[in-house]
């Protein structure tokens, strides 16, 4: 393998291409006419415009791109997250070309990306699952059927969806209808697909996700738990790991569940089975993710493993170099993802530039981004920004080296996700590791997080007050001090 096209843009592809040029192969960047000078198009061996501003005319054209990997000659291409990452289509369209797809097979992808097939096919290894269907809901007769089984309040989810769309919860029995049809109307929009199932709806649960890497040998590992309940709309904003919550056994136990959904499809590669774990620690299959994700950087810092790395060594068809035994948990890591969101207006995208980013630096620190001070935020693509991760020999010490780099961290243009994340990780919940995805419905009111930034101004500027009173006062003379230097120096 000595070059590859990135089918991506921002933070992971620049996450991306490091690795790749520190392995000595050759990177390509495709790009956006927005992305024009965005630092992942600079930093590549070389670049080639694929489009206009919008994702559904340049990111998006799986053919367009596979037609660039030839005409440069690139050997593989890494999808990176989001855009065409899970698509089968586009794995297979890349076989077919006769180059390497950075990533599982499509008979993988379409396994894991159908949630009912999912559920189908981990069933079948004794995994844990959310009592339900794991068949589309015919009509509302068969629905109401099930509800007698399940009891309520229950979740209808899309089968086909991702990011809350398509899933309703149902607290009665006269709410089941139209609920139904709603979530069936939202899916169909969503993924043009209106298969729709049933679970009994777990209360106040954890989210949960066991990372995975898996050759093409036979070998699967997993590199432990990362914790991901705080979110909002059904989307991260802090992932750590390990879990603060976990036992020895239960993590071995959702770790070899995972292995198994992985064994299910026949998968390779870097992948992440996500589940469900309620407050008895009982935990539920929820669905695999068939690519890296977001929050990978966590399970890299606290296991010592590229992820990124093993992703290029298994797509060359070569064996992981480590057996489960030897992968071990080493100290805490937490991250914050920056985006450019308002927590103040329903955590809604902001637009703007960043007149000033200065990143953090420090001990644990680590930060994946993808932008330059100066530079626009792209009102066509996910807001986020980029990544804070801290790293600690404890969860103590990952909260303070993380509060602390949010601290140094400065962002002027634009509003951020940083001032939330600092008022979350100093919750109480929080550092007691009490929480659930209902952190923030829970815990967070807008006017809880302006009194924080009040308190924090009014703090900084007495401090900045006395600071400047001690630079501009008149010195005082010292008082006549006797030493005992001199004579000790003649002692001696």
């Amino acid at each position: 393998m000595n070059k590859i096209l990135v089918a991506n843009r921002a933070e992971i592809a620049l996450r991306v291409m490091r690795t790749a040029k520190k392995m000595g192969i050759a990177t390509v960047a495709v790009y956006s006419e927005a992305d024009a000078n965005m630092p992942f198009v600079q930093f590549a061996d070389e670049s080639y415009c694929i489009g206009p501003a919008s994702s559904s005319l340049s990111y998006l054209l799986g053919d367009k791109i596979i037609e660039v990997a030839k005409q440069c000659g690139a050997d593989a291409i890494h999808p990176g997250y989001g855009f065409l990452s899970e698509n089968a289509a586009f794995s297979q369209a890349c076989a077919d070309a006769g180059i390497t797809f950075i990533g599982p097979t499509a008979y993988s992808i379409n396994t894991m990306g159908s949630k009912i097939a999912a559920k189908q096919a981990a069933k079948k290894y004794g995994v844990p699952m959310v009592p339900g269907t794991d068949k589309p809901i015919a009509d509302i007769a068969e629905a109401q059927e099930i509800a007698k089984q399940t009891g309520f309040p229950l979740l209808i989810k899309a089968s086909a969806g991702g990011g809350g769309k398509g899933m309703r919860v149902v607290n009665h029995e006269s709410e089941l209808e139209e609920q139904l049809l709603m979530a069936k109307s939202e899916a169909l929009n969503s993924f043009k697909d209106d298969s729709v199932f049933i679970e009994k709806y777990v209360a106040s649960p954890k989210h949960i996700e066991i990372q995975l890497l898996a050759d093409t040998h036979g070998n699967c590992v997993y590199l432990f738990e990362r914790e991901c309940s705080i979110q909002r709309r059904h989307q991260k904003l802090i992932e750590e790991a390990p879990s603060s919550c976990l036992t020895e056994d239960i993590r071995k136990a959702m770790g070899e569940s995972a292995v198994s959904v992985a064994r299910s499809c026949d998968y390779h590669g870097a992948g992440t089975v996500e589940f469900l774990v309620d407050e008895e620690l009982h935990f539920y299959f929820l669905e695999m993710n068939t690519r890296l994700q977001v929050e990978h950087c966590v399970s890299e810092m606290i296991s010592g493993v590229d992820l990124v790395e093993q992703q290029i060594l298994v797509a060359r068809g070569e064996k992981l170099a480590f057996s489960q035994d030897d992968l071990k948990i080493n100290g805490h890591a937490i991250e914050l993802r920056i985006c450019a969101e308002d927590p103040l207006n329903n955590f809604m995208p902001d637009t703007g530039s960043l007149d000033v980013y200065r990143r953090p630096v420090g001990e644990g620190i680590r930060i994946d981004d993808g932008y330059e001070e100066g530079m626009p935020i792209p009102i066509y693509y996910d807001p986020m920004i980029g990544k804070l991760v801290a790293w600690g020999q404890n969860r103590t010490e990952a909260i303070a080296r993380l509060s602390n780099a949010i601290d140094h961290f400065r962002i002027n243009g634009i509003e951020t996700t940083l001032p939330f994340g600092k008022w979350a990780i100093q919750q109480e919940a929080f550092v007691k590791g009490q929480f659930d995805t209902g952190f923030i419905p829970k815990y967070y009111k807008p006017e809880l997080l302006e009194e924080y930034s009040k308190d924090e101004i009014e703090l900084a500027a007495a401090i900045g007050t006395m600071i400047y009173k001690e630079k501009t006062m008149a010195p005082k003379a010292l008082p006549s001090l006797k030493s005992n230097w001199k004579l000790r120096s003649q002692l001696r």
